[in-house]
């Protein structure tokens, strides 16, 4: 089954190469894409089962055995953030069809939209089986460049403001990255992450931590930790719909999942987590602080998606199995319910013309169905029972309170607060955008009207606090005036309601799919037998995993 390894990256790569060789023919290059997207996700669910029943797959590429080949590594972790990236990305590219065909492609230019949505897919896919540090650098570079061109779709002065933005800041994380790696190699004569398991180890502690913290700010910069986050909120929003959500979805997530994999592979026995239990409640605390001072609602989101990786920092910093466990299903959980959100306000936009609380009113009457489906993510995010978000806060709390130290019943305070002031924010979001009246704008010329009745001054009141409160919200640095109210094509809503399906999935299944997270824990607590499977092509557990190395010896 290793052969199955390398076609997580192969697949998006030739869609890209066969709709680049296709410009100009949107219906062509639409059908390619749709195939690919649709044979990854099928493949990453596939993925998930076979390393769950048979073990961990590993490819040795080239045939080069390791350290000295590139390892390509697809374990329980891996793989359930590939299938959940695949499913995510093809969502979204069937929302982004829908808005191309009702703008005619303005948004996203079919030349260069497919085949660099699939080289990101590409990227993202090849940073989770990277085995070793610089084949894990390249996915990030991969993903980055192609980020670098869906950013600034539509080529307005906003989006090219925040490109450069986004351009120079991960530029400086990827220069980062790249030194960390020059001092693991140097100090430790390899980057294969199985050999460095043992070989950091015998490290003096004060160049372990050196090491430790330098992979730490490199990838706290992609994650958007505090107080690394900085470039997110301006980054992500001025973006198109589709774009700002696979964004919010998948590229933090890559950069948390590089934190976890060096913490458990590279630093098992880290002294950092303190730090970590630090970084955590800081990021939950002024990410949400963020969100609930924002007017506009993709600010108000791209805020609450900085906070909710402290909950991943949390569980990362509880390096237990059931930490690790907990903040699997945490991730799996926030790609999805963050994507379907930043879909449903895409919807918002184009039916209320902005995304600003002011000029937004009135739309569960104009569109009921909108407010239904921003409505179900709003309150799994917020950790309502029995949603998922819920379901993974407890699995957190639950592992953060096995430890019995003061700062994890601090995190565990903490991350309750911010979970009800998330709840807050989007509730209020929903009711102002949704349950209140549209606000009033000038009238057009024509023949007098009569007078329309006066308001009560219970009516009046409302109105004040309301206006009040909209005052000491903080809008968009580049506000865009309201546009005109656009259709909403059906493939946009159905995608939506796709998202939502997978995210009941998350609940419904819960238990094996928790249980599924548990397994997975358990093999990030126990790096070993991952490291001798890459090195020595020993499968302790009797499963199905091998090398591509032709000198191996066969199993007993």
């Amino acid at each position: 089954m290793t052969f199955l390894v390398p076609l997580v990256v192969l697949i998006p790569l030739v869609g890209a190469a066969l709709a680049l060789a296709a410009p100009g023919r949107g219906a062509l290059q639409r059908g390619i894409t749709l195939v690919a997207l649709t044979a990854s996700s099928v493949l990453g669910i596939a993925l998930m089962f076979i390393v769950d029943r048979g073990g961990p797959l590993v490819m040795q590429v080239g045939g080069w055995a390791a350290p000295y080949g590139i390892s390509l590594v697809v374990d329980r972790v891996s793989a359930i953030m590939l299938a959940v990236s695949a499913v995510v990305l093809l969502a979204v590219f069937i929302f982004s069809i829908g808005q191309g065909l009702a703008d005619g492609d303005e948004e996203t230019p079919v030349s260069i939209y497919y085949p660099t949505y699939m080289v990101l897919g590409a990227g993202v896919f090849n940073a989770f089986i990277a085995g070793d540090l610089f084949n894990l650098y390249v996915g990030f570079e991969i993903l980055l460049v192609s980020s670098y061109v869906l950013i600034t779709l539509g080529g307005t002065a906003p989006r090219i403001r925040a490109g450069v933005t986004y351009v120079i800041v991960s530029l400086v994380s990827s220069i980062l990255f790249l030194a960390a790696i020059g001092l693991v190699y140097g100090a430790t004569g390899t980057v294969n992450m199985a050999q460095l398991q043992t070989r950091i180890a015998e490290l003096p502690s004060d160049l372990q931590l050196i090491l430790n913290l330098a992979l730490l700010i490199a990838f706290g910069i992609k994650a958007a930790v505090f107080p690394l986050a900085f470039w997110l909120p301006d980054s992500y929003p001025t973006a198109p719909a589709p774009v700002t959500a696979v964004f919010a979805g998948l590229l933090t997530k890559v950069g948390v999942y590089a934190i976890i994999r060096t913490q458990t592979m590279l630093f098992p026995e880290s002294s950092v987590d303190p730090l970590l239990m630090v970084i955590a409640a800081l990021t939950l605390l002024v990410g949400i602080l963020g969100a609930i001072s924002q007017l506009d609602v993709k600010r108000m989101l791209s805020f609450t998606l900085i906070s909710h990786i402290g909950y991943m920092i949390f569980g990362i910093a509880i390096a237990t199995s059931a930490g690790f466990a907990a903040t699997i299903y945490y991730i799996a959980h926030h790609i999805i319910v963050q994507t379907t959100l930043f879909l449903a306000v895409g919807l918002m936009e184009r039916q209320g013309g902005t995304t600003s609380l002011s000029g937004l009113g009135g739309m569960l009457r104009s569109a009921p169905v909108i407010g239904v489906l921003f409505f179900i993510p709003m309150l799994n995010l917020g950790g309502i029972p029995p949603f998922s978000g819920f379901l993974g806060k407890v699995g957190l709390f639950t592992a953060g309170a096995a430890l019995q130290t003061p700062a994890a019943y601090w995190l565990i305070g903490i991350g309750a607060l911010v979970s009800l002031l998330t709840l807050y924010a989007l509730a209020r979001a929903w009711v102002l955008a949704f349950w209140r009246p549209k606000p009033a704008t000038a009238a057009p010329a024509g023949p007098a009207k009569e007078p329309a009745k006066a308001p009560s001054t219970e009516a009046l009141r409302l109105r004040e606090r309301e206006e009040a409160m909209i005052e000491r919200l903080q809008d968009a640095p580049d506000a865009a005036p309201t546009q005109e109210q656009r259709g909403i094509p059906r493939l946009m809503v159905g995608a939506t309601v796709g998202m939502i399906g997978v995210s009941l999935v998350l609940t419904f299944a819960a238990g094996p799919l928790f249980g599924y997270a548990e397994r997975a824990g358990e093999d990030l607590a126990a790096p070993d037998t991952l490291a001798s499977l890459v090195l020595d092509g020993d499968h302790p557990n009797g499963g199905s995993g091998s090398t591509g190395a032709p000198e191996e010896a066969p199993n007993g």
